[in-house]
């Protein structure tokens, strides 16, 4: 495990104001979204559903958060994957469910 020179405290005085940003940055285009017309049909959207889980990982404790949003927002390990590699059709080349149901 790698030695930490900076103390917490460090490291939030050097964090506080990209944190800040990066959260209200978040919090604005939820305001947006719930602002346009059709705000009321993304309550069941995968989407939404993700970003309000990676809202309660950010808020829950441990030291993998960081691990477990990636896993939130990742595709599963598909075996043949290569085998899209082969074929003419962009939802299977271009890979994974993040595409194939934004289309």
């Amino acid at each position: 495990m790698p030695t930490n020179t900076l103390t917490a405290a460090e490291v939030l005085d050097r964090m506080f104001l990209d944190v800040r940003c990066r959260l209200l940055d978040v919090a604005a285009t939820l305001d947006r979204l719930q602002r346009c017309p059709g705000a009321e049909g993304l309550v069941s959207d995968r989407r939404m559903q993700q970003i309000r889980e990676a809202i309660d990982i950010l808020n829950s404790t441990g030291v993998d958060r960081a691990e477990r949003l990636q896993m939130l927002f990742s595709d599963s390990y598909l075996p043949n994957w290569i085998q899209g590699l082969n074929t003419n059709d962009p939802q299977v080349k271009l890979g994974g469910k993040a595409f194939q149901e934004s289309t």
